[in-house]
Formats: structure tokens, C-alpha cells, sequence
């Protein structure tokens, strides 16, 4: 069976937590398309070739979900060049049998816009800084600050920006617990599956 979810939203909003939630009811793979860039950004040098060269050691370093990786990873991710070399992957991840869950920024959109199953997993600015604070630690208004950034750059690249696809479920996660966002989502997943 093929069947595939794309889970699109901005940082801290929730998409990775619901994410691996559905994958493990449903038995389906998971991938975080955000490890990717990660990895590059975090890999340095010459981000074209890290993205062409990316290897599995690479996606289990312990620095991946640190801000810097994030703010590198929205950084290299705004490469065409970058993005291109990471498509095939997940493609071929998505499609893969036995159903599979992606959560990005641009997977409804751009990786798999046939994607049986497409939500966009979203928080007001404030409720994600304070989420991500939480994780990271530091000082909360930098963190909004730096969330802002983020989604700023995210947003408005030239290449695949942020956005919900036309065909997606919007989740706001702002006022719900983790149980009703994972509840919502699955409840999505179960209509498309029936």
C-alpha cells in the first residue's frame, strides 16, 4: 500500500510531534525532511556539496535540533541547488510501500503534492516562540525574535516557500493539547483512508 501524509507547518508548531505520533498508530515510516537541511547547515562548508553527499551518520548528530542548526538549516534551505539534491530522497521516501508520514515546510506543496493525506500544522508566532524557549532554553523574546526570522525567511524564499497547500487541512495548534492535535490529525488520516 502506498499512501502518503505530508505534514507542512512552521517551527515549533507542532508538525514533529504529530508527525511521529501518526506514523507510530498507523504503523507508517517517518520522516523529519527538517534533519535534512539541518544536517547540511550543520555540516558546513560548501552547502551544494553536503546536500549531494548527505549520509545517514550525518542525520544522527546529536547538534540537529539545537537553534543554530535550525537557523542554518532555513538558511540553506533557501539554496535551489540544495533543495533539488534532496527531492529524489524524499520522493522516493513518500512513496514507498507500507505508508509514510514527511513533515517540512514544502511537502503538500512541492515533494508530494499528490500526497493522499496533506495538513498544515501551525501556532501564532508567540505560542511557538514560548514552546521552542522551553526546549532550547535562552532568552524567550530572542527566541521570538529568532521564530520570526525564521518564518519570515521561510515564507517569502524564492524557492518553495511556506505554505499551506490548497488542498490542506489547517491544524492551530495554539489552544490545543498535544493529544487533541494528534487526535485531529488522525481523524483526517482515517477519512482519507476509509
Amino acid at each position: 500500500m502506498i499512501f502518503t501524509v505530508a505534514i507542512d507547518g512552521p517551527a515549533a508548531a507542532g508538525k514533529g510531534t504529530i508527525s511521529r505520533a501518526v506514523a507510530a498508530r498507523f504503523g507508517f515510516r517517518h520522516l523529519d525532511t527538517g534533519l535534512l537541511y539541518r544536517a547540511v547547515g550543520a555540516k558546513g562548508g560548501d552547502p551544494i556539496a553536503a546536500a549531494q553527499n548527505l549520509t545517514a551518520a550525518d542525520l544522527s548528530r546529536d547538534d540537529l535540533r539545537s537553534m543554530e542548526a535550525g537557523q542554518a538549516a532555513s538558511k540553506v534551505a533557501a539554496i535551489s541547488e540544495v533543495r533539488a539534491a534532496l527531492i529524489a530522497f524524499q520522493r522516493g521516501f513518500a512513496r514507498g510501500e507500507g505508508g509514510a508520514v514527511l513533515d517540512g515546510r514544502d511537502i503538500g506543496t512541492v515533494i508530494c503534492p499528490e500526497a493522499e493525506v496533506k495538513l498544515y500544522v501551525t501556532a501564532s508566532a508567540e505560542v511557538r516562540a514560548h514552546r521552542r524557549w522551553l526546549e532550547v532554553g535562552g532568552v524567550e523574546a530572542q527566541v521570538l525574535v529568532e521564530v520570526k526570522e525564521r518564518d519570515d525567511r521561510d515564507m517569502n524564499r524564492a524557492d518553495a516557500p511556506l505554505k499551506p497547500a490548497a488542498d490542506a487541512v489547517i491544524i492551530d495548534t495554539s489552544h490545543m493539547s498535544i493529544d487533541d492535535a494528534i487526535d485531529a490529525a488522525c481523524a483526517e488520516i482515517l477519512a482519507h483512508r476509509a
